[in-house]
């Protein structure tokens, strides 16, 4: 009796990630991945609810970093396409993770190719390429540590430490084929190489543009707007507490455990809509 429910949830998810008008079809998982199907990029990864709160974390995080946020605002349509953005995104990782290792490898070097053409100059006169190793290290680390940080919220509160360590040594090789560098192998390794960046991170009018672009995108339906709204709180309670202070964000500590509460409903409910094998 259940079975139209969990088809209608799982069509949902697929719509939102998959653009039709495109022939997008879900990422099929293989046994010829990069990584293992045991393998813990792929428990963090598998996880829709996490995997969408931690994005939208990323994002507002990467983007405190003008160089990172000067190659999206210069190159990109994303006050038209916030979406596609997401999406293009979100299945980067998912091709990179789960799909065959020959699609994975040629979804890298078209990513390594759109970035060779990604330069320009900041308004107060810096310039910025997107293949410079240290840019791509901090929009690795930052987006790592946010879809590492939301499994362990919403997942896997008691994950072991060195698979925690493990999750940033697998999906460092991806950053690594991508040109980045340094690449921290492990949880500390990560939070330091965080440290280290903050000096260059900054808030301006073109980040709180960002922010407000992101955290007020207009939801596909009326439907979808207590989801996304979530999500969003969910994010942004996520978030580093520097980053949220750059941003000026605030959030009534007393919101927090509803928000959190909702969004583990909510991870609930999708884990149970995918949990039969007919389904995925």
């Amino acid at each position: 009796m259940l079975a139209p429910l969990r088809r209608a949830l799982v069509k949902q998810v697929r719509s939102t990630f998959n653009d039709r008008s495109k022939g997008e079809q879900p990422v099929p998982r293989s046994d010829r991945a990069l990584f293992a199907r045991d393998s813990v990029v792929w428990r963090v990864h598998g996880d829709v609810t996490s995997m969408m709160v931690g994005g939208i974390a990323a994002l507002l995080t990467q983007m405190l970093h003008p160089q990172a946020l000067g190659g999206v605002w210069d190159h990109s349509e994303v006050e038209s396409d916030m979406l596609g953005r997401l999406r293009r995104t979100a299945r980067f990782i998912a091709v990179t993770t789960y799909g065959e290792r020959d699609s994975a490898q040629q979804a890298i070097s078209r990513v390594r190719d759109i970035h060779s053409h990604v330069v320009g100059t900041l308004p107060d006169g810096r310039s910025y390429r997107a293949d410079d190793p240290a840019l791509l290290a901090w929009v690795h680390v930052a987006g790592a540590m946010m879809f590492l940080d939301s499994w362990r919220r919403y997942g896997e509160p008691r994950m072991s430490s060195s698979d925690q360590d493990l999750y940033f040594a697998q999906s460092g090789e991806i950053a690594q084929r991508l040109g980045a560098d340094p690449v921290p192998r492990t949880r500390s390794e990560a939070e330091r190489l965080i440290d280290d960046f903050r000096p260059q991170l900054r808030a301006d009018e073109r980040s709180r543009t960002f922010r407000d672009m992101v955290l007020k995108a207009p939801p596909r339906s009326l439907g979808d707007m207590p989801v996304q709204r979530l999500l969003m709180r969910a994010a942004v309670d996520l978030m580093p507490g520097f980053a949220r202070e750059l941003h000026g964000l605030r959030q009534p500590a007393a919101l927090a455990p509803a928000v959190r509460g909702a969004t583990m409903g909510l991870a609930g409910t999708l884990r149970w809509a995918f949990a039969a094998n007919s389904y995925r």
